[in-house]
């Protein structure tokens, strides 16, 4: 599943697209599309004036099978005249599988456009 989500900044004058994609061992739903847009928004606002665009792909390893760890969360950062940045979390829900990608983007986030901007 796919879904694009387009996230207008007013005070910074920009625009941040969301693509959310899951594979077919996920359901991917509005409930779902929407907390990964909504957390995203929150925990990378500070950043959202140098991102382009963030693709998010979110998928079960092991399908129908059990295990540990096997859900997978990808974040792609596209970032204004800079590389993109990507990072790639597994856990064991999809939760906590986005919350700790959103974390080591954050990370990279701060190294790459470090800290000489007043955030």
């Amino acid at each position: 599943m796919k879904i694009l989500v387009t996230c207008h900044h007013t005070q910074k004058n920009k625009t941040m697209t969301i693509q959310f994609n899951t594979n077919k061992n996920i359901e991917g739903n509005d409930r779902l599309a929407a907390y990964v847009t909504s957390t995203l928004e929150e925990s990378l606002d500070r950043y959202s004036s140098e991102i382009t665009r963030i693709e998010v792909h979110i998928s079960d390893e092991n399908g129908s099978k059990a295990g540990q760890n096997d859900k997978r969360c990808m974040l792609e950062a596209r970032l204004e005249n800079r590389q993109p940045i990507a990072v790639t979390s597994h856990e064991a829900t999809i939760e906590k599988a986005v919350k700790a990608a959103i974390d080591k983007l954050k990370a990279s986030l701060e190294t790459v456009l470090g800290k000489l901007k007043n955030y």
